[in-house]
């Protein structure tokens, strides 16, 4: 597991003079267009925090959403090229955390974040290992090799967020490994076909062979109830870390806890869905109405404990 002490030392400050001035409040605002455009299920709990841990939530969304932007994006130089700029990418989070922001108008409200709610910055610098493993077309082979990946793309991300958040128990970062996790699955239960297209069968290959399907058969849409099984199959597992990880609300400061409990139910909603269409998920996309997410913010708003 990464740590901050894992990668070269700064290069001088001559070397990464200041090329934009952007205020804190300019900072922020970035972050806010970032989530509001990007964050789709994110951003409906964030709605639901009071004003400086949505904005922190903004922040470290952005990060989150460049570091998956970086690893999808087409490049002309190919892998080679993905993987220097992920390279540069960590150099200037380093610079980041340590107060130098370059031009990226991230960085500020990024800082400010980190620093003002303690968040442990190994875990930027594993979310950053995640991606990096995402450049080469890839196979699962066990179940343990997808923790081990929905860890660093998903359980960092809800251990950052814990710390927005609030919490008094060790406890709460368990809970929230675990919780990750179920994300994590549920969208790659949901992204099967899309996954395989891009070369990423993330379900392990020990599982796909116990149930007789093949990677070309996630490609062609084939919905057989071997695949059928193989999706309920890893359905449920996605269901253990939900249960698993169902105590960790009450482990978080009274006022965060609409935000968990919305984030969560919509994300159970997800996978409900997936569930109650046969697992159709080769030849359609699933998705939690915009009308349900408005609606489960409202009862989380006006009837979940503060």
């Amino acid at each position: 597991m990464g740590t901050r002490g894992d990668f070269a030392p700064l290069p001088s400050a001559s070397d990464c003079a200041l090329t934009m001035a952007v205020s804190l409040e300019e900072s922020y605002e970035y972050c806010r267009k970032v989530a509001r455009s990007r964050a789709k299920n994110f951003y409906y709990s964030f709605l639901l925090l009071d004003k400086p841990r949505r904005d922190a939530m903004c922040a470290v969304y952005a990060f989150n959403r460049y570091c998956d932007d970086l690893s999808d994006e087409p490049a002309a130089g190919g892998t080679s090229e993905l993987r220097e700029k992920i390279v540069n990418w960590r150099v200037e989070l380093r610079w980041a955390l340590a107060g130098e922001f370059g031009n990226n108008a991230m960085w500020p409200a990024f800082h400010d974040t980190v620093q003002r709610y303690k968040i442990p910055h190994r875990f930027f610098f594993e979310m950053i290992e995640g991606i990096s493993s995402d450049l080469e077309p890839r196979t699962m082979q066990t179940f343990d090799e997808l923790y081990r990946y929905c860890y660093q793309v998903a359980s960092v991300v809800g251990l950052t967020v814990i710390y927005i958040f609030g919490f008094e128990s060790m406890k709460a970062l368990m809970l929230a490994e675990k919780c990750g996790v179920a994300f994590q699955l549920t969208n790659i239960i949901r992204d099967v076909r899309e996954d395989a297209d891009l070369g990423r069968v993330y379900l392990p290959a020990e599982d796909l062979e116990r149930f007789g399907v093949t990677a070309d058969q996630l490609k062609d849409g084939t919905e057989t109830e071997g695949f059928r099984e193989f999706m309920r199959f890893e359905a449920g597992r996605a269901r253990k870390y939900y249960d698993e990880s169902a105590g960790l609300e009450a482990l978080i400061h009274k006022q965060s806890r609409p935000s968990l409990w919305a984030l969560r139910e919509i994300y159970m909603r997800l996978l409900s869905r997936i569930e109650s269409s046969e697992y159709s998920v080769l030849s359609r996309r699933i998705n939690v109405p915009t009308s349900t997410k408005i609606a489960l913010l409202l009862r989380a708003f006006l009837f979940r404990p503060r």
